[in-house]
């Protein structure tokens, strides 16, 4: 194959669709897409047929771009992926909030998420409001002053025996997840615009809302603000 392109591998799941794409991220377009659907009353996942799923199309995709796949992005759509909601108030003793101020804070509400929810893997960290002195602001604001500032944080998380199976699922194929997602979460974002789920799937991860704390440092020439800004989470 002597094409050159960049791609990105998606695989999203849920107790009655699997969905893999091959996204080519520089004309933003499914270069391979398949899906397959099925009746399931329940909200479990079967991982017999994903083993399936995943045999009838990883190497479709390793033969069709010339080389293996090494990383994948899993998107999961479940209820059992669980939202908790902290709040943060801090007395501001310098009156300037600045960029390191507010990693810090947010450094701390972290630690404390994991110390109580030790069994959960962290999808995703939103900051959902932003308050110094009373007034909303923006996460990417810098310099701020106030003797004090709100932050309400979402977490979504995901069963770590569920990260488990999901990880020796793909280690079969020698390959390994980059990072996991809320399909749910991705689709609401989205939901005024009309753009396919593939390119929803690949805004995120390049972090379209910069409300939200990247947990996984991507590998790219220019990092942006919120990448440099936040990379104590990668």
């Amino acid at each position: 194959m002597t094409e050159q392109f960049e791609y990105e591998t998606y695989l999203s799941i849920s107790s009655n669709e699997f969905k893999i794409y091959l996204f080519d991220t520089k004309n933003l377009n499914n270069y391979y897409s398949n899906n397959i659907m099925f009746d399931n009353k329940s909200e479990f996942i079967d991982l017999n047929k994903l083993n399936q799923f995943l045999d009838d199309n990883i190497f479709k995709i390793e033969k069709l771009i010339g080389q293996f796949i090494k990383n994948i992005f899993l998107i999961i759509e479940s209820n059992s992926i669980l939202d908790t909601y902290i709040g943060v108030k801090k007395k501001n003793y310098d009156k300037n909030i600045n960029k390191k101020y507010l990693k810090n804070s947010l450094t701390e509400v972290k630690d404390l998420f994991k110390e109580n929810y030790p069994n959960k893997k962290i999808m995703h960290i939103i900051i959902n409001r932003y308050l110094v002195n009373e007034y909303e602001c923006l996460v990417n604001q810098n310099n701020l002053q106030g003797d004090y500032f709100c932050l309400e944080i979402q977490f979504k998380s995901i069963s770590l025996n569920l990260v488990s199976e999901l990880d020796k699922i793909l280690e079969k194929y020698q390959i390994k997840i980059t990072k996991y997602l809320d399909g749910n979460y991705i689709k609401e974002y989205f939901k005024h615009e009309d753009i396919d789920f593939g390119n929803m799937i690949y805004k995120i991860v390049e972090g379209q809302n910069i409300n939200e704390i990247n947990l996984t440092e991507k590998n790219i020439k220019k990092p942006r603000f919120f990448e440099k800004f936040f990379q104590l989470f990668s």
